[in-house]
């Protein structure tokens, strides 16, 4: 059989630079502003936004930091459908993604694990959507040729049926979540509701995050239906607006980074 043609960049040239020297000098710069992080250890999943990077870089940088020395080869990086009708989730048929930095292959078995768990194989909301194919060129920058991923679209979803995809995959897989935080409030409200929602999220009270909380909603909820079920801890890293880095204070969307560990 034919291998299915490789996913091509959509978000390249607008959320992120689309040449490849501009994009390495980019993503190098902002992991090198990024505060040197002290050392977490069990560290299972990370929660980024997934802005453009003049926006929310600096605060996915903050994540992305943590794995300059990690060994984790294998990433599943679960995100909103924002552009494509979506129930559950999906994930890719194709067998890699390519960014200007490169291809990177598609993990089969952590595919199959998912889709075993109850994913569909659909690349229709891959296609347009850039809150997962942001994180990629991150992804290479710090982990290096043996990346391999699982990009995992979610839509419309309880979490206990996401935590149940993300509990398959995390013994095998380090998980990111993308989600960026409130939209288009003046930046003294989006603080105040954003820092709810960091609350939230650092409580692992899924039922405390709503879809004007964060554009990620139903992938973050699962994340901490399953953070709460095996007692993960999780650490905020850092929580800024766009106002904060390239934006104007009266329109800002917020952004947040946090990591989730387990103990022992």
């Amino acid at each position: 059989m034919e291998a299915a043609p490789a996913r091509e960049p959509a978000a390249a040239g607008t959320f992120y630079p689309a040449e490849p020297e501009v994009l390495a000098r980019t993503v190098d710069g902002l992991l090198a502003s990024a505060p040197t992080p002290s050392a977490i250890e069990g560290l299972v999943a990370l929660v980024v936004p997934h802005a453009g990077y003049v926006y929310s870089g600096p605060v996915a940088a903050t994540a992305y930091a943590l794995l300059r020395r990690s060994t984790v080869r294998r990433v599943a990086v679960f995100g909103p459908a924002h552009f494509v009708p979506l129930r559950g989730t999906a994930v890719p048929a194709v067998t890699s993604w390519r960014t200007p930095l490169g291809s990177v292959v598609i993990d089969a078995e952590l595919r199959e694990a998912a889709v075993g768990r109850g994913a569909g194989v659909d690349d229709a909301p891959h296609g347009p959507e850039h809150s997962l194919e942001v994180q990629l060129p991150f992804l290479q920058r710090v982990l290096g040729e043996r990346l391999s991923v699982l990009p995992i679209a979610v839509g419309l979803s309880e979490p206990a049926e996401v935590a149940d995809v993300i509990g398959a995959l995390l013994p095998r897989a380090l998980v990111v979540v993308s989600t960026d935080l409130s939209h288009y409030l003046d930046d003294a409200a989006a603080k105040r509701r954003d820092r709810r929602t960091a609350d939230a999220i650092i409580a692992r009270d899924p039922d405390a995050i709503g879809p004007d909380d964060a554009c990620g909603a139903h992938a973050l909820r699962g994340l901490l239906e399953l953070a709460r079920h095996e007692d993960l801890t999780v650490r905020l890293l850092d929580l800024r607006t766009s106002a904060d880095t390239a934006g104007d204070p009266w329109r800002v969307v917020g952004y947040g980074a946090f990591a989730a560990t387990r103990a022992g």
